[in-house]
């Protein structure tokens, strides 16, 4: 009896210890997931930066529009999901996409960056993702543009949630002010106010549409003909002169004195009222981004913005960046892969690695009663 007891005791104890084994089992985190890095396809695709860049040189140098559509297509995707491109999913019958939300209405760069995908599939299939493609080619933009090269980490997986309903969610909404617009970046990005006036000199290239800007010129405040005070007064003649009224398609240059080149000349637009957009003039509205505003508009050389505007650059490129087995490599980047694709091997890992858990605790569980 007493022996019976004690192997009682025994297995109790024994079943205590599997226990404490498995309540440990659960609790631990999955294995350590990979992060971005530099060169993360030096071994499985080493000319992939090479062939970005090269394509992107080559569409540039024929449409130097181009790079600040593409940089403007990277940040509208990091901001909403994450920089896992979202934004270049297609709408289907079931779910209206990112990309036709109103306020995407203009954005462009989706031919540049299937092209690039399709030159990248070809020297390594299936290896680099549709969000690394579209990370780099914003990258070559500033650098294409006259700006710094920023040397940025790769390893991003594409998302599959496309939603268009998500942009106004993690957009400021009308009338927003600058502390909101602020407040915005904090809570949702973990990006500071300087974030905001560095990241809003990307404007320095590019196009807006009419559509952004009429609101400034006409009816100003539900006033029949005025327009924005806080935009200088000879700037709203000449914006008159390029958006008539009720003209929404005509594009006007975001920085109309060096619309193609990467510099501060934006900085000095926006100090002197001539900022196109209102969150351009808004900036002169918080102290801190006023701050940089001011003291960039009067540098006397770019450096400083260029360094600042890489690091938020880079913090911007890893918003909700997927990696390891998270995600997918898509196949084409305006749709996700079929569920029977190379794509879906994450599912089956994730599978198999539950299964072979599943099987362990098995056999821990029958050691309980033993």
């Amino acid at each position: 009896m007493m022996a019976a007891a004690a192997r009682a005791g025994a297995g109790a104890g024994a079943g205590a210890v599997v226990a404490l084994l498995l309540l440990t089992m659960i609790a631990m985190p999955p294995p350590a997931e990979a992060h971005l890095q530099i060169g993360a396809y030096n071994e499985t695709c080493p000319q992939a930066e090479e062939v970005v860049l090269k394509e992107m040189t080559a569409m540039v140098g024929k449409s130097p529009d181009l790079a600040g559509a593409v940089l403007r297509l990277f940040s509208v995707d990091c901001f909403v999901g994450g920089c896992e491109a979202s934004i270049l999913l297609d709408s289907t019958a079931d779910s209206t996409a990112e990309k036709d939300a109103p306020l995407n209405e203009g954005v462009g760069g989706y031919e540049a960056v299937d092209a690039i995908k399709a030159k990248l599939d070809g020297a390594c299939p299936g290896v680099v993702s549709c969000a690394d493609t579209l990370a780099l080619a914003a990258r070559d933009s500033i650098r294409l543009s006259k700006g710094p090269f920023i040397p940025l980490p790769t390893g991003r997986r594409d998302g599959n949630r496309s939603v268009a309903a998500d942009v106004a969610l993690n957009s400021p909404a009308p009338g927003a002010t600058i502390a909101d617009i602020i407040a915005l970046f904090a809570t949702k990005f973990n990006l500071t106010a300087k974030d905001v006036a560095v990241l809003s000199g990307a404007h320095t290239i590019g196009k807006a549409r009419c559509s952004a800007v009429s609101p400034r010129l006409y009816n100003f405040g539900g006033q029949k003909g005025a327009s924005d005070p806080t935009l200088d007064a000879s700037y709203t003649a000449t914006l008159r002169g390029e958006c008539k009224p009720g003209d929404n398609a005509t594009l006007v240059n975001l920085d109309p004195t060096t619309p193609t080149v990467f510099d501060t000349s934006y900085y000095a637009l926006v100090a002197g009222k001539r900022g196109l957009l209102s969150t351009d003039a808004a900036l002169l509205l918080d102290p801190t981004t006023k701050a940089y505003v001011s003291s960039q508009a009067n540098a006397t050389s770019p450096d400083q913005f260029f360094a600042d505007f890489a690091a938020s650059f880079v913090a911007m490129s890893k918003l909700g960046a997927l990696t390891h087995h998270n995600g997918e490599i898509r196949q084409a980047c305006s749709k996700i892969n079929p569920p029977s694709s190379a794509g879906g091997a994450a599912a089956a890992r994730s599978r198999r690695h539950l299964t072979a858990t599943a099987g362990l605790l098995a056999t821990l569980a029958v050691a309980l009663v033993l």
